[in-house]
């Protein structure tokens, strides 16, 4: 995988993945946060900064911005710098599986669409530990959103993301692992496909005509791949907003 073309096509766009402002409100009202008391915040897998924006115009809080990818961090302190937030977001360049936190040191943990990488039982059960007794843990995680589903694309996110489950499949690992669930919703396809895969697609032969190699090729066919199971199969899968209180 050549990391630094991905990198290339993602980091000029709003969003490295689906999701939206409003949607990052919702999980932020069922979170129950104070939002006038001081709370320290880690926002993991923050891409350029959708997420991070909105967390730090809607809390009191410092932000920690944390992503393996020091482009995504150069654009988001750019992004902060001109909303005159950059008092309030420091980033940190570093793997979500590798935190340099304190033990129960955070009010809160965020995670857009990232947890996937390291796997979601792995990521809530890990992250409890920075967590205060109370905190909130608040991510995004690819979910089916029925019983059943066609074999075409049952077959297609095995291969990708053998995690891949229901709602009620993924709440009852939270429960598990200590956590009370606050909330839950799934994304709507706008937040799939008018946030994250139209800019997206709109970029491809800008990037094609800078990047002329199989690779840069190749990335963009799995992309439209992608996009084009997402709007066959939209009715079946979607990402789930998991909002969870820290009880043990």
């Amino acid at each position: 995988m050549n990391y630094d073309l991905l990198i290339d096509l993602h980091k000029g766009n709003k969003r490295q993945g689906p999701g939206g402002i409003e949607h990052t409100k919702q999980a932020l009202a069922l979170s129950g946060l104070d939002r006038a008391k001081p709370l320290l915040v880690a926002d993991l897998g923050c891409g350029t900064g959708c997420s991070t924006f909105v967390l730090a115009e809607h809390l009191n809080a410092n932000i920690l911005a944390v992503d393996l990818f020091e482009d995504f961090l150069h654009v988001l302190s750019e992004g902060a710098r001109k909303r005159g937030l950059d008092d309030k977001i420091k980033t940190l360049a570093r793997s979500m599986e590798d935190l340099p936190f304190e033990e129960s040191s955070l009010d809160a943990i965020w995670s857009e669409g990232a947890i996937y990488n390291m796997g979601f039982e792995k990521g809530v059960e890990y992250f409890k530990r920075f967590l205060k007794p109370g905190g909130i843990l608040a991510v995004s995680e690819i979910t089916w959103l029925t019983k059943d589903r066609p074999k075409e694309i049952q077959h297609h996110w095995d291969a990708e993301y053998p995690e891949i489950a229901t709602a009620s499949d993924k709440v009852k690992i939270l429960e598990h692992h200590g956590y009370c669930l606050n909330g839950y919703f799934p994304l709507p396809v706008s937040s799939w496909l008018d946030n994250y895969y139209s800019p997206l697609e709109s970029t491809f032969a800008s990037f094609l005509s800078k990047h002329v190699s199989d690779d840069a090729q190749a990335i963009v066919e799995a992309e439209r791949t992608e996009i084009a199971l997402y709007k066959k199969y939209s009715a079946y899968y979607s990402y789930g907003f998991y909002i969870a209180k820290k009880v043990k």
